[in-house]
């Protein structure tokens, strides 16, 4: 009987760790399969083209065309070609003007319609309201292939054909639609006892909106402005339809046309204008991320 309890029992204590260390190895690759495998396949997927956008741009012209030498995902000899034809041998800096012009005036042109019209609608509950907002929400959802051609007639019938001013004018067609419905589901989140408050003190619509509302929707005004200067900056249909000359020309549009001769495809030149296209908007939403996402989960809360 002593001899027998007083041998060891190494087998009770070896299942004992490997019971939890099996668990464990389970948990992180389940985690793997499912969190950091398809994370991965989507930033691949996300990230690729602006990779091969990059890798063509500073590409010679002898390993782009030459794939059974060169290693097309790569680069042997780095230069600086294409994008000096870009700058100085085409009017790329001024379609970059261009672009950046309509992008803002159109993007200030819709936050403020949309801001008064969202304003309207959420806070002075006038009969209706609701159904205006949805009427104001399905004008988005109409095509803009549908809404070019009538908004043609308008622009050639007001003069305005091969004119940046043609551009501001109709983006906010397809952005105030959206903006608005963004900001009436922001401004529902900022408690309305505030302005019951401000409109005791005889404080009036006007300096209710400026200085209560207005500040607590940064975060919201900040995703519409977003919004509204990427759809601005990317546009292309619009773009080619009302603009003619080569020197009003916005970036998506130029680029394509003014760059493709026939047949022929300057494919570093193409590449490196999409490069330097891509980087305004990405700086400028590198600065506003932040206040993006809180718009987006709600920053204001009661």
């Amino acid at each position: 009987m002593t001899d027998a309890a007083a041998l060891p029992q190494p087998a009770q204590g070896n299942a004992a760790t490997a019971q939890p260390e099996t668990m464990a190895w389970d948990s992180k690759a389940r985690r793997m399969v499912t969190l950091y495998l398809p994370l991965a396949c989507f930033v691949i997927i996300l990230l690729f083209p602006f990779y091969w956008m990059t890798v063509t741009a500073f590409k010679p012209n002898a390993e782009l065309f030459d794939y059974k030498t060169y290693n097309p995902f790569w680069i042997g000899s780095p230069t600086l070609d294409h994008i000096k034809h870009l700058l100085f041998n085409t009017a790329y800096p001024h379609w970059l003007v261009t672009t950046m012009t309509v992008a803002i005036c159109a993007t200030f042109l819709s936050l403020f319609s949309s801001t008064l019209a969202a304003y309207a609608i959420q806070r002075l509950r006038f009969k209706g309201s609701q159904y205006v907002g949805l009427a104001i929400y399905l004008a988005y959802l109409v095509p803009p292939s549908i809404l070019f051609i009538p908004l043609a007639t308008m622009v050639y019938r007001l003069g305005l054909f091969d004119s940046p001013l043609a551009l501001i004018l109709t983006y906010p067609t397809f952005l105030v639609p959206f903006c608005t419905w963004l900001l009436i589901g922001y401004f529902k989140s900022i408690p309305y006892e505030l302005e019951e408050c401000a409109l005791i003190d005889g404080a009036t619509r006007l300096q209710i909106l400026r200085q209560i509302t207005l500040p607590l929707a940064v975060p919201g005004l900040i995703s519409a402005g977003i919004f509204s200067f990427t759809l601005s900056w990317n546009e292309f249909i619009y773009a080619l339809a009302f603009i003619q000359s080569s020197e009003n020309k916005t970036v998506p549009v130029a680029i394509l046309t003014e760059l493709v001769s026939g047949d022929v495809y300057q494919w570093g030149a193409l590449m490196a204008g999409s490069l330097l296209g891509s980087l305004p908007v990405a700086i400028f939403y590198s600065f506003f991320v932040d206040y993006y996402v809180s718009s987006l989960t709600g920053a204001v809360k009661e």
